[in-house]
Protein backbone atom coordinates (compact mmCIF):
# COMPACT_ATOMS: atom_id res chain seq x y z
CA UNK A 1 0.00 0.00 0.00
CA UNK A 2 1.88 2.95 -0.95
CA UNK A 3 -0.21 5.37 0.68
CA UNK A 4 1.09 5.02 4.15
CA UNK A 5 4.94 4.59 2.80
CA UNK A 6 4.79 7.87 0.81
CA UNK A 7 3.17 9.41 3.95
CA UNK A 8 4.95 8.70 6.95
CA UNK A 9 8.40 8.38 4.91
CA UNK A 10 7.85 12.39 4.32
CA UNK A 11 8.53 12.79 7.91
CA UNK A 12 11.74 10.54 7.48
CA UNK A 13 13.08 12.44 4.57
CA UNK A 14 12.01 15.82 4.71
CA UNK A 15 12.25 16.49 0.94
CA UNK A 16 9.66 18.54 0.27
CA UNK A 17 8.09 20.92 -2.34
CA UNK A 18 4.92 22.62 -2.24
CA UNK A 19 2.20 23.91 -4.82
CA UNK A 20 -1.44 25.64 -3.78
CA UNK A 21 -4.29 28.11 -3.13
CA UNK A 22 -4.60 30.12 -0.10
CA UNK A 23 -6.35 29.45 2.47
CA UNK A 24 -8.45 31.75 5.21
CA UNK A 25 -7.27 33.67 8.34
CA UNK A 26 -8.86 34.41 11.84
CA UNK A 27 -6.82 36.45 13.57
CA UNK A 28 -5.64 40.36 13.05
CA UNK A 29 -2.27 41.49 11.54
CA UNK A 30 0.33 41.03 14.43
CA UNK A 31 1.27 44.89 15.63
CA UNK A 32 4.23 43.54 16.91
CA UNK A 33 8.26 43.40 16.43
CA UNK A 34 9.45 43.04 13.08
CA UNK A 35 10.07 39.52 13.49
CA UNK A 36 6.55 38.99 14.22
CA UNK A 37 5.39 40.50 11.09
CA UNK A 38 7.83 38.33 9.07
CA UNK A 39 6.75 35.17 10.67
CA UNK A 40 3.36 35.98 10.10
CA UNK A 41 4.04 36.85 5.93
CA UNK A 42 5.60 33.51 6.25
CA UNK A 43 2.64 31.52 7.42
CA UNK A 44 -0.12 33.37 4.70
CA UNK A 45 2.57 32.87 2.36
CA UNK A 46 2.93 28.82 2.48
CA UNK A 47 -0.91 28.75 3.15
CA UNK A 48 -1.65 30.39 0.02
CA UNK A 49 1.10 27.96 -1.63
CA UNK A 50 0.12 24.64 0.15
CA UNK A 51 -3.31 24.65 0.07
CA UNK A 52 -3.53 24.25 3.75
CA UNK A 53 -6.63 24.68 6.20
CA UNK A 54 -5.07 25.79 8.94
CA UNK A 55 -1.55 27.13 10.77
CA UNK A 56 -1.09 27.04 14.17
CA UNK A 57 3.13 28.65 14.88
CA UNK A 58 4.96 29.58 18.19
CA UNK A 59 7.95 30.87 18.00
CA UNK A 60 10.67 32.26 21.07
CA UNK A 61 13.91 33.11 21.33
CA UNK A 62 15.92 32.50 24.53
CA UNK A 63 12.60 31.59 25.93
CA UNK A 64 10.22 35.47 24.93
CA UNK A 65 7.67 34.77 22.88
CA UNK A 66 8.02 36.25 19.15
CA UNK A 67 4.84 34.94 17.55
CA UNK A 68 2.13 33.26 18.39
CA UNK A 69 -0.70 32.61 15.77
CA UNK A 70 -3.59 30.70 14.83
CA UNK A 71 -4.44 31.17 10.97
CA UNK A 72 -7.52 29.12 8.70
CA UNK A 73 -10.31 27.12 10.24
CA UNK A 74 -10.35 23.98 12.36
CA UNK A 75 -14.14 23.50 10.25
CA UNK A 76 -16.11 25.03 8.34
CA UNK A 77 -16.74 28.50 10.57
CA UNK A 78 -15.12 27.37 13.25
CA UNK A 79 -11.37 29.41 12.96
CA UNK A 80 -8.46 27.66 14.02
CA UNK A 81 -6.88 28.61 17.31
CA UNK A 82 -4.07 28.85 19.93
CA UNK A 83 -5.79 26.55 22.64
CA UNK A 84 -6.76 23.34 19.97
CA UNK A 85 -5.07 19.91 21.19
CA UNK A 86 -3.95 18.35 17.94
CA UNK A 87 -2.27 14.73 17.80
CA UNK A 88 1.52 15.35 18.07
CA UNK A 89 3.05 11.50 16.73
CA UNK A 90 6.95 11.28 16.68
CA UNK A 91 7.30 14.22 18.70
CA UNK A 92 7.12 11.38 21.81
CA UNK A 93 9.64 9.45 20.11
CA UNK A 94 12.06 12.00 21.60
CA UNK A 95 10.36 11.73 24.84
CA UNK A 96 10.43 7.99 25.06
CA UNK A 97 14.32 9.01 24.12
CA UNK A 98 14.98 11.18 26.98
CA UNK A 99 13.78 9.02 29.08
CA UNK A 100 15.64 6.22 28.07
CA UNK A 101 18.78 8.98 28.74
CA UNK A 102 17.74 9.98 32.19
CA UNK A 103 17.74 6.15 33.58
CA UNK A 104 21.18 6.06 31.97
CA UNK A 105 21.75 8.73 34.24
CA UNK A 106 20.98 7.07 36.62
CA UNK A 107 22.20 3.99 36.27
CA UNK A 108 19.09 1.95 36.00
CA UNK A 109 20.12 0.93 32.67
CA UNK A 110 22.75 1.11 30.09
CA UNK A 111 22.57 2.07 25.80
CA UNK A 112 24.32 -0.78 25.72
CA UNK A 113 21.79 -3.58 27.27
CA UNK A 114 20.72 -6.13 25.32
CA UNK A 115 17.26 -5.91 24.79
CA UNK A 116 17.44 -9.74 25.91
CA UNK A 117 17.50 -8.90 29.17
CA UNK A 118 13.65 -7.75 29.45
CA UNK A 119 12.74 -9.22 26.07
CA UNK A 120 13.99 -12.52 25.82
CA UNK A 121 11.35 -13.66 23.63
CA UNK A 122 11.45 -11.10 21.12
CA UNK A 123 13.48 -12.64 18.37
CA UNK A 124 17.19 -11.58 17.51
CA UNK A 125 17.14 -9.35 21.20
CA UNK A 126 20.18 -10.74 22.31
CA UNK A 127 21.74 -9.24 19.23
CA UNK A 128 20.15 -6.02 19.61
CA UNK A 129 20.88 -3.01 22.28
CA UNK A 130 18.38 -0.37 23.56
CA UNK A 131 21.07 2.50 22.40
CA UNK A 132 20.48 0.86 19.10
CA UNK A 133 16.65 0.49 19.24
CA UNK A 134 16.82 4.56 20.32
CA UNK A 135 18.76 5.37 17.36
CA UNK A 136 17.17 3.03 15.03
CA UNK A 137 20.02 0.57 14.11
CA UNK A 138 18.97 -2.22 15.15
CA UNK A 139 18.11 -3.74 11.47
CA UNK A 140 14.62 -4.70 12.31
CA UNK A 141 11.62 -4.11 9.99
CA UNK A 142 9.10 -1.66 10.59
CA UNK A 143 5.91 -2.54 10.66
CA UNK A 144 4.43 0.08 8.51
CA UNK A 145 6.05 1.81 6.16
CA UNK A 146 6.54 -0.67 3.28
CA UNK A 147 4.42 -3.32 5.26
CA UNK A 148 1.76 -3.36 2.61
CA UNK A 149 -0.11 -6.42 4.39
CA UNK A 150 -0.35 -3.80 7.98
CA UNK A 151 -0.78 -1.38 5.67
CA UNK A 152 -3.99 -2.76 4.05
CA UNK A 153 -5.65 -3.42 7.32
CA UNK A 154 -4.82 -0.08 8.57
CA UNK A 155 -6.33 1.73 5.98
CA UNK A 156 -9.25 -0.67 5.61
CA UNK A 157 -10.66 0.29 9.09
CA UNK A 158 -8.75 3.29 10.38
CA UNK A 159 -10.62 3.35 13.40
CA UNK A 160 -9.46 -0.12 15.01
CA UNK A 161 -7.72 -0.44 17.57
CA UNK A 162 -3.99 -1.99 17.63
CA UNK A 163 -2.32 -4.01 20.22
CA UNK A 164 1.45 -4.22 20.24
CA UNK A 165 1.53 -7.58 19.57
CA UNK A 166 -0.45 -7.18 16.58
CA UNK A 167 1.86 -4.42 15.51
CA UNK A 168 5.05 -6.47 15.97
CA UNK A 169 3.93 -9.65 14.55
CA UNK A 170 4.07 -7.63 11.27
CA UNK A 171 8.05 -6.91 11.76
CA UNK A 172 10.06 -9.36 14.73
CA UNK A 173 9.47 -12.19 12.71
CA UNK A 174 11.10 -10.89 9.67
CA UNK A 175 15.52 -11.09 9.44
CA UNK A 176 17.42 -8.30 10.11
CA UNK A 177 18.08 -5.85 7.50
CA UNK A 178 21.75 -5.79 8.18
CA UNK A 179 23.71 -6.53 11.40
CA UNK A 180 22.68 -4.14 13.97
CA UNK A 181 24.77 -1.18 14.64
CA UNK A 182 26.18 -0.80 10.95
CA UNK A 183 23.16 1.30 9.15
CA UNK A 184 20.12 2.56 10.04
CA UNK A 185 16.40 2.53 8.66
CA UNK A 186 13.48 4.42 10.25
CA UNK A 187 10.80 1.89 11.92
CA UNK A 188 8.49 2.16 14.39
CA UNK A 189 9.10 -1.37 15.53
CA UNK A 190 12.51 -0.05 17.39
CA UNK A 191 10.45 2.59 19.82
CA UNK A 192 7.46 -0.16 20.37
CA UNK A 193 10.35 -2.69 21.94
CA UNK A 194 11.82 -0.08 23.66
CA UNK A 195 8.94 1.32 25.19
CA UNK A 196 7.69 -2.61 26.42
CA UNK A 197 11.58 -3.02 27.50
CA UNK A 198 11.41 0.27 29.63
CA UNK A 199 8.64 -0.64 31.25
CA UNK A 200 9.81 -4.04 31.99
CA UNK A 201 13.12 -2.55 33.64
CA UNK A 202 11.72 0.33 35.73
CA UNK A 203 8.22 -2.06 36.74
CA UNK A 204 6.20 1.41 35.47
CA UNK A 205 4.05 1.88 32.56
CA UNK A 206 5.25 4.59 30.03
CA UNK A 207 2.38 7.08 30.79
CA UNK A 208 3.47 7.45 34.59
CA UNK A 209 7.19 6.89 33.23
CA UNK A 210 7.15 9.88 30.58
CA UNK A 211 4.92 12.25 33.05
CA UNK A 212 7.53 11.81 36.29
CA UNK A 213 10.51 12.37 33.91
CA UNK A 214 9.48 14.30 31.24
CA UNK A 215 6.26 16.14 30.82
CA UNK A 216 6.37 17.02 34.22
CA UNK A 217 9.66 18.23 34.37
CA UNK A 218 9.43 20.54 31.13
CA UNK A 219 6.30 21.40 32.13
CA UNK A 220 4.25 20.58 29.38
CA UNK A 221 0.65 20.60 31.05
CA UNK A 222 -1.32 20.41 27.49
CA UNK A 223 0.53 17.38 26.87
CA UNK A 224 -1.17 13.69 27.34
CA UNK A 225 -1.58 10.09 26.67
CA UNK A 226 -4.83 8.89 25.45
CA UNK A 227 -5.61 5.03 24.89
CA UNK A 228 -8.52 6.24 22.67
CA UNK A 229 -8.80 8.29 19.39
CA UNK A 230 -10.45 10.95 21.69
CA UNK A 231 -8.98 14.52 21.69
CA UNK A 232 -9.19 16.95 24.79
CA UNK A 233 -11.49 20.58 23.84
CA UNK A 234 -10.48 21.95 21.77
CA UNK A 235 -10.28 20.18 18.70
CA UNK A 236 -8.49 21.19 15.36
CA UNK A 237 -9.81 18.91 13.11
CA UNK A 238 -8.14 16.97 10.47
CA UNK A 239 -8.78 16.14 6.91
CA UNK A 240 -7.21 13.90 4.30
CA UNK A 241 -7.72 12.35 0.63
CA UNK A 242 -4.87 9.61 1.69
CA UNK A 243 -7.15 6.69 1.24
CA UNK A 244 -7.89 7.08 -2.44
CA UNK A 245 -6.12 4.41 -3.92
CA UNK A 246 -7.26 1.78 -0.59
CA UNK A 247 -10.29 2.81 -1.75
CA UNK A 248 -9.64 2.69 -5.39
CA UNK A 249 -11.35 5.96 -5.67
CA UNK A 250 -10.67 7.24 -9.64
CA UNK A 251 -8.33 10.39 -9.87
CA UNK A 252 -11.15 12.31 -11.22
CA UNK A 253 -13.74 11.87 -8.33
CA UNK A 254 -13.71 14.12 -5.61
CA UNK A 255 -12.54 12.27 -2.24
CA UNK A 256 -11.73 14.06 1.01
CA UNK A 257 -12.65 12.49 4.47
CA UNK A 258 -12.41 13.92 7.95
CA UNK A 259 -9.55 11.58 9.73
CA UNK A 260 -9.74 13.56 13.39
CA UNK A 261 -10.60 10.57 15.22
CA UNK A 262 -9.02 8.14 13.56
CA UNK A 263 -7.20 5.71 15.95
CA UNK A 264 -3.57 6.66 16.72
CA UNK A 265 -2.93 2.80 18.30
CA UNK A 266 -0.56 1.87 15.79
CA UNK A 267 1.90 4.88 15.62
CA UNK A 268 4.33 4.39 18.72
CA UNK A 269 4.73 2.54 21.99
CA UNK A 270 1.56 2.28 24.03
CA UNK A 271 1.57 5.16 26.67
CA UNK A 272 3.40 6.97 24.36
CA UNK A 273 0.27 8.12 22.04
CA UNK A 274 -0.22 11.91 22.68
CA UNK A 275 -2.23 14.91 22.43
CA UNK A 276 -0.83 18.56 22.63
CA UNK A 277 -1.17 21.94 21.75
CA UNK A 278 1.10 24.84 20.08
CA UNK A 279 2.68 25.57 23.60
CA UNK A 280 3.57 22.64 24.74
CA UNK A 281 4.61 22.06 21.14
CA UNK A 282 7.09 25.14 21.42
CA UNK A 283 8.10 24.27 24.83
CA UNK A 284 9.09 20.69 23.62
CA UNK A 285 11.61 22.20 21.26
CA UNK A 286 13.50 24.41 23.44
CA UNK A 287 13.31 21.77 26.96
CA UNK A 288 14.58 18.54 24.42
CA UNK A 289 16.76 20.33 22.09
CA UNK A 290 18.39 22.09 25.19
CA UNK A 291 19.35 18.59 26.85
CA UNK A 292 17.64 20.83 30.09
CA UNK A 293 17.10 17.42 31.69
CA UNK A 294 20.06 15.01 30.54
CA UNK A 295 23.68 15.15 31.41
CA UNK A 296 25.87 16.79 29.16
CA UNK A 297 27.31 13.40 27.74
CA UNK A 298 23.86 11.66 27.60
CA UNK A 299 22.70 14.78 26.07
CA UNK A 300 25.84 15.04 23.19
CA UNK A 301 24.53 11.34 22.58
CA UNK A 302 21.49 12.37 21.22
CA UNK A 303 22.06 14.80 18.97
CA UNK A 304 25.42 13.09 18.10
CA UNK A 305 25.70 13.39 13.85
CA UNK A 306 27.85 10.22 14.22
CA UNK A 307 25.80 8.54 11.62
CA UNK A 308 26.69 10.51 8.30
CA UNK A 309 28.61 9.34 5.91
CA UNK A 310 27.72 5.42 7.80
CA UNK A 311 25.06 4.68 6.57
CA UNK A 312 23.62 3.46 3.13
CA UNK A 313 20.60 2.46 1.31
CA UNK A 314 20.25 -1.23 0.82
CA UNK A 315 17.61 -3.17 -1.67
CA UNK A 316 14.45 -4.32 -0.29
CA UNK A 317 14.90 -1.69 2.46
CA UNK A 318 12.07 0.95 2.30
CA UNK A 319 13.23 3.20 4.81
CA UNK A 320 17.39 2.48 4.65
CA UNK A 321 18.87 6.09 4.05
CA UNK A 322 22.31 8.06 3.61
CA UNK A 323 22.35 10.28 6.45
CA UNK A 324 23.15 13.63 5.60
CA UNK A 325 23.37 17.48 6.36
CA UNK A 326 19.55 17.72 5.59
CA UNK A 327 18.31 14.82 7.94
CA UNK A 328 20.52 12.48 10.28
CA UNK A 329 19.28 10.68 12.87
CA UNK A 330 20.49 11.06 16.73
CA UNK A 331 18.63 9.42 19.65
CA UNK A 332 14.81 10.27 18.92
CA UNK A 333 15.68 13.82 17.84
CA UNK A 334 16.59 14.64 13.99
CA UNK A 335 19.39 17.00 13.13
CA UNK A 336 19.19 19.17 10.36
CA UNK A 337 22.35 21.58 9.82
CA UNK A 338 22.40 22.48 13.56
CA UNK A 339 18.89 22.25 14.43
CA UNK A 340 17.38 19.90 16.51
CA UNK A 341 13.76 18.60 15.36
CA UNK A 342 10.65 16.03 14.84
CA UNK A 343 8.40 16.29 12.06
CA UNK A 344 5.72 13.69 12.66
CA UNK A 345 2.83 13.77 9.46
CA UNK A 346 -0.16 11.39 9.76
CA UNK A 347 -3.34 11.15 9.50
CA UNK A 348 -4.02 14.69 7.95
CA UNK A 349 -1.95 16.21 10.52
CA UNK A 350 1.78 17.63 10.66
CA UNK A 351 3.72 19.43 12.53
CA UNK A 352 7.54 20.21 13.43
CA UNK A 353 9.07 21.43 16.21
CA UNK A 354 12.90 22.82 15.60
CA UNK A 355 15.50 24.30 18.06
CA UNK A 356 18.50 25.88 17.12
CA UNK A 357 20.87 25.94 20.52
CA UNK A 358 23.39 28.65 19.86
CA UNK A 359 20.66 31.15 19.47
CA UNK A 360 17.95 29.42 21.64
CA UNK A 361 15.05 29.50 18.88
CA UNK A 362 12.45 27.55 19.09
CA UNK A 363 9.57 26.92 16.32
CA UNK A 364 6.61 24.85 16.66
CA UNK A 365 4.26 24.42 13.42
CA UNK A 366 1.04 22.35 13.04
CA UNK A 367 -1.12 22.12 10.06
CA UNK A 368 -4.25 20.67 8.41
CA UNK A 369 -4.57 20.23 4.86
CA UNK A 370 -7.46 21.77 2.14
CA UNK A 371 -8.56 19.47 -0.26
CA UNK A 372 -6.13 20.79 -2.79
CA UNK A 373 -2.84 19.52 -0.95
CA UNK A 374 -2.91 16.15 -2.44
CA UNK A 375 -2.23 14.75 -5.64
CA UNK A 376 -4.17 12.51 -7.71
CA UNK A 377 -3.16 9.64 -5.81
CA UNK A 378 -4.03 10.99 -2.38
CA UNK A 379 0.01 11.61 -1.67
CA UNK A 380 0.74 15.21 0.44
CA UNK A 381 3.91 16.36 1.66
CA UNK A 382 4.60 17.90 5.49
CA UNK A 383 4.17 21.80 4.59
CA UNK A 384 4.93 22.10 7.85
CA UNK A 385 8.87 21.34 7.44
CA UNK A 386 8.33 24.39 5.03
CA UNK A 387 6.99 26.71 7.39
CA UNK A 388 9.89 25.56 9.48
CA UNK A 389 12.66 26.17 7.57
CA UNK A 390 11.60 29.75 6.23
CA UNK A 391 10.78 31.32 10.00
CA UNK A 392 14.46 29.61 10.95
CA UNK A 393 16.23 31.18 7.77
CA UNK A 394 14.12 34.53 8.67
CA UNK A 395 15.70 34.43 12.34
CA UNK A 396 18.83 32.89 11.74
CA UNK A 397 19.89 34.03 8.12
CA UNK A 398 23.44 32.30 8.88
CA UNK A 399 22.77 29.18 10.07
CA UNK A 400 19.43 28.35 8.50
CA UNK A 401 17.81 25.25 8.61
CA UNK A 402 18.97 23.55 4.95
CA UNK A 403 17.02 23.32 2.18
CA UNK A 404 16.00 19.97 0.76
CA UNK A 405 16.53 20.02 -3.21
CA UNK A 406 13.75 21.08 -5.18
CA UNK A 407 11.64 18.21 -6.80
Amino acid sequence: MARIRSVVATALTALMVLTGCASSTNTPAPTGSPEADAIAAIVRDVMAQAHLKSVLVRVTVDGREVLTRAEGESMTGVPATTAMHFRNGAVAISYVATLLLRLVDENKVRLEDKLSTWLPGVPNSDRVTLGQLAQMTSGYVDYVIGNEPMNAELYRDPFRQWTTDQLLAFAIHKPLLYEPGTNWNYAHTNYVLLGLALEKATGQDMPTLLQQNVLGPLGLTNTANSFTPDIPAPVLHAYSSERRQALHIPPGTPFYEETTFWNPSWTITHGAIQTTDIHDLAATAEGIGSGRLLSPESYQKMISPQLRGKTTALPGCTTCAVQNDIYTYGLGVVISGNWLLQNPMFAGYAAVEGYLPSRRIAIAVAVTFDVGAFDAQGDYTNAADTVFRKIGAELAPDDAPPQPPAK
